[in-house]
């Protein structure tokens, strides 16, 4: 992983997700893009104006130096001992401003929080991060303020044994090396759905032969609430951290969302949130 790129709104929950930025950017030895994007508020005055430009620039300057403050309070001088990167952007769009410089320096990782106190109320459920998720050209990891940032011991990756799966899982094995993690593969199946565990088997066969690492472990629940016993699953194994992957047609979440409280769960969840754009794998 060379570059990280996470992105902030000065709120104190996206201060945890600050945190876990540094522990990766350490433990990789990545490059750390600390982002803002502001959006310059609406006036009288032109967006060609002398006075619009002078309130723009001085955004840009207030802005930057905001940054390296909300470093500084949340990482003492810890962030000077990796390389950092201050931007400021103004766009209307936060999603696009994000997307464009993931791009632009060819990020591994967004970072973000679960929630903000700008626009994006609810990470899951807001415009913004539906777009970072379905169009990031990385992989995306949301944090919730209330995790504790410690080693990653456990990462769950929940699976739908698909072909897509087995290169996520291969972007997620570096993670799990650098931390000495486990990696549990968990796929809860459904009275509606046809042979669980013989897709397990040919699924478990299948990865052992493609990737190397020796630390997997498979479970297959079998229940109709899926993210009740996603939650329960995470809880029971004391997992640090949850894996997925975004299809194209539509997210994991969005493909039970009739049969579980999808937004519950998600505005609930503990633990990290790891989604990798099948589209880009």
């Amino acid at each position: 992983m060379k570059a990280i790129l996470y992105a902030t709104d000065y709120s104190q929950d996206s201060a945890t997700a600050l945190r876990m930025s540094y522990l990766l950017a350490k433990k990789f030895g990545s490059k750390l893009f600390v982002m803002h994007v502001f959006d310059v508020p609406l006036s009288l005055a032109s967006p060609v104006s002398v006075s619009y430009m002078n309130k723009e620039k001085r955004l840009f300057v207030e802005n930057r130096a905001k940054l390296k403050e909300f470093c500084t309070e949340h990482l003492g001088d810890a962030w000077q001992e990796i390389t950092t990167n201050f931007i400021v952007d103004e766009d209307g769009s936060i999603a696009d401003a994000i997307l464009e410089k993931a791009t632009k320096y060819n990020v591994d990782l967004i970072v973000a929080g679960t929630k903000g106190a700008s626009r994006v109320k609810e990470f899951f459920l807001g415009s913004t991060t539906k777009a970072l998720i379905k169009k990031a050209p990385c992989a995306v990891l949301a944090v919730p303020e209330m995790y504790e940032i410690g080693n990653l011991k456990t990462i769950a990756y929940a699976t739908d044994f698909e072909q897509a799966d087995i290169f996520a899982i291969r972007r997620l094995i570096p993670m799990a090396k650098v931390f000495n993690a486990q990696i549990k593969i968990i796929h809860v199946t459904t009275t509606k759905e046809y042979a669980g565990e013989q897709q397990m088997e040919w699924f478990k066969e299948m990865l052992q032969d493609k990737v190397d690492y020796e630390n997997l472990e498979f479970d297959l629940i079998f229940s109709d609430e899926v993210f009740k016993e996603l939650q329960g699953y995470l809880d029971d194994t004391n997992s640090d951290m949850l894996a997925m992957l975004e299809r194209k047609d539509n997210t994991f979440f969005e493909k039970y969302i009739q049969r579980d409280m999808v937004k519950e769960m998600v505005k609930d969840i503990t633990v990290p949130l790891l989604s990798f754009n099948a589209v880009v794998l």
